[in-house]
């Protein structure tokens, strides 16, 4: 038979895990609304940040209750993640989550210039944002317990269509949905579960550097029948929280838009009117 799983509180539904958060800069980063709906289901959790951003993180991380720790971490080096993970362990003994919430291209990479971006660029966006998911797994789910394992969760723009000025994070994105799989694949077996969720645009630091942003998500709620608030990640937060939790059990290699429908329309609700004979 199965392995029965208790039913959890919906409201504590993170009761006892260990959470790792990263990409947390100011109050309106999408991880920022992650690391505070893991707290209200119960989670213990821990931040990071790196170099200058390490004022911004810490400031953030005050205005959460309890106050977590944030711990220094740039994605993508191997050494500085290995030194998290160790972290984690002489501090929780282990972790049960990790939401990886970063990502990065260079100014050439974005806004219209897909043709004339440099090979430079496009590696630095691909290592940031989609090769530091694996990098992050490697050495975090070995401190998963091996009897439940734990959960991997990482943030996404759907990458099955191309986007007007989104340029080389589309393609960064969609290596990321696909390194998704292919670790849903390899530790599926320690019973670590790898997953994506794809958020409609939120006003967020990052949203703001890219060239156009404004004019995207004005027309969004135009197509999704749920409409869209650019400015309430608290939609997104719950979705990852529950893919963190064991009440998402047997889920894993999956993208789950949270978009308010957009992705399931192929066109605006309002494209209408009397077709001529």
């Amino acid at each position: 038979m199965a392995e029965q799983v208790p039913h959890a509180d919906p409201d504590r539904i993170l009761a006892g895990k260990r959470v790792l958060v990263t990409g947390v800069l100011t109050p309106r980063s999408i991880a920022f609304s992650i690391a505070e709906a893991a707290q209200r289901a119960g989670a213990q959790i821990v931040l990071t940040s790196f170099g200058r951003a390490m004022s911004l993180t810490e400031r953030s991380a005050r205005r959460l209750d309890p106050i977590p720790d944030v711990l220094e971490l740039d994605v993508t080096d191997v050494a500085q993640t290995e030194q998290v993970a160790a972290t984690l362990r002489q501090r929780w003994g282990g972790v049960d989550g990790v939401v990886h919430a970063v990502g990065f291209a260079p100014e050439d990479a974005l806004g219209g210039r897909f043709l004339e971006t440099p090979w430079e660029s496009v590696a630095i966006a691909m290592q940031v944002s989609a090769f530091s998911l694996k990098t992050l797994a490697r050495a975090t789910a070995p401190l998963m317990p091996a009897d439940r394992g734990g959960a991997l969760v990482t943030l996404t723009f759907d990458a099955a269509q191309a986007w007007p000025i989104y340029d080389w994070m589309g393609p960064a994105k969609a290596a990321l949905e696909s390194i998704v799989r292919y670790l849903a694949r390899d530790l599926g077996a320690q019973r670590v579960r790898v997953n994506a969720v794809a958020a409609g645009p939120l006003d967020t630091v990052a949203a703001k550097s890219i060239p156009g942003f404004a004019a995207l998500k004005q027309s969004w709620s135009r197509q999704a029948p749920l409409g869209w608030d650019p400015s309430d990640a608290d939609p997104v937060a719950d979705a990852v929280v529950f893919l963190l939790s064991d009440m998402a059990r047997a889920i894993t290699g999956e993208v789950l838009h949270v978009d308010g429908g957009f992705f399931s329309q192929g066109a605006p609700l309002d494209l209408g009117g009397n077709a001529e004979d």
